[in-house]
């Protein structure tokens, strides 16, 4: 007879994991985590004003070199992980910290001669960026939701559209990288080509400002771009800029409303543009109230500084890589979208303005 065996019972030695009480992990505070990329963009921004003091180099702004050493850091050696936070902080905190310190260099005297029509011809140069790329898009193939993070890219404010827009478009994290991407590489060609320009469009310093500000990408990229023209270019490329900025809450609310009128949905609303309003309180204070001279002149000097430490973040953020991920139609909508947004401020700054 076949004796009959006892299941097997499997016993199951405990994990080591399980029986071991986990580690607790070490974290930095929030905002030490932040500083090794702080560090990092700080460094950078010396080492541009550095550059400026060879005979030759200094024709460029410390901003335009600050984004040029960041961008060959982060494609030829790569930003540690551990400075990721900080420049994060860097391209958006110091960014908008030092656009509202630029307040203090305006007066509403200034800010009033842009006027309603120069509004309504930002306004409007906005809109109809935004509406061509998206119809553009279409018509070459490019990704919906990815033509609508172009073209609020390239209409508004940048990477910063980009972001926002896309909280009420729901791209995939491929199409915000893309989007940013792009909009950060034409923005940076614009910063270049733009200081070329002026006297061959026969455009003033006025003129110039306002093309460069109602154009132009980035708010850095615009600092940059326009102070090479002077300081009265500067300003007013700035007010245009913010101008547009200040618009990037309708346009997203406005996306929002049509897509959850589509879908009876509520959507998250857009981020207020806060260092708009901070910019413009600045302003208004500068234009009210007498500041210590050595106080207001310590923090104008300050500002082109932080803003050379956005830039060598933008720089840092800045991945060539990414621009191929996609193929060359987003790349192509996105040439499209600028050389639209340029040619037609500029026939609004010529004829309009």
């Amino acid at each position: 007879m076949n004796e009959l065996k006892a299941p097997a019972v499997e016993t199951r030695r405990p994990e080591p994991s399980a029986a071991l009480p986990k580690a607790r992990e070490f974290a930095l505070p929030n905002w030490a985590a932040t500083l090794p990329g702080i560090a990092l963009t700080f460094a950078i921004a010396v080492i541009a004003y550095v550059l400026r003091m060879i005979p030759g180099v200094a024709t460029f702004s410390a901003l335009i070199l600050a984004i040029l050493i960041g961008i060959a850091f982060h494609n030829l050696v790569g930003a540690p992980a551990i400075c990721k936070a900080g420049i994060k902080f860097s391209m958006r905190r110091i960014l908008r910290f030092a656009i509202i310190l630029y307040g203090l260099q305006l007066t509403l005297t200034q800010v009033a001669s842009v006027g309603v029509v120069g509004f309504l011809a930002v306004s409007v140069t906005l809109a109809a960026t935004f509406l061509f790329t998206v119809q553009a898009g279409k018509l070459i193939g490019v990704e919906p939701k990815l033509a609508e993070l172009l073209g609020a890219g390239t209409a508004v404010c940048g990477a910063a559209a980009v972001v926002a827009t896309n909280t009420v478009t729901e791209g995939s994290e491929e199409d915000v990288a893309y989007g940013v991407a792009c909009v950060t590489a034409f923005g940076t060609i614009a910063m270049f080509l733009y200081p070329l320009l002026p006297h061959l469009l026969h455009l003033d310093a006025r003129g110039y400002g306002l093309w460069s500000g109602s154009s132009i990408h980035e708010v850095a990229q615009v600092v940059a771009a326009s102070l090479q023209n002077g300081q009265v270019s500067g300003d007013f490329a700035l007010i245009a800029k913010l101008t547009r900025v200040a618009l990037l809450a309708p346009l997203v609310l406005s996306l929002g409303f049509l897509r959850s009128r589509n879908r009876k949905e509520n959507h998250a609303s857009a981020p207020a543009p806060w260092f708009v309003f901070g910019f413009l309180t600045v302003v208004v204070v500068n234009s009210l109230v007498t500041i210590a001279p050595e106080l207001k002149t310590g923090l104008i000097q300050a500002t082109p500084f932080l803003l050379a430490m956005a830039t060598a973040a933008m720089g840092l953020e800045t991945d060539i890589r990414k621009l191929m991920a996609k193929g060359l139609r987003p790349f192509l909508l996105g040439g499209m979208a600028w050389m639209f947004v340029g040619t037609l401020a500029l026939i609004l700054v010529k004829t309009v303005l």
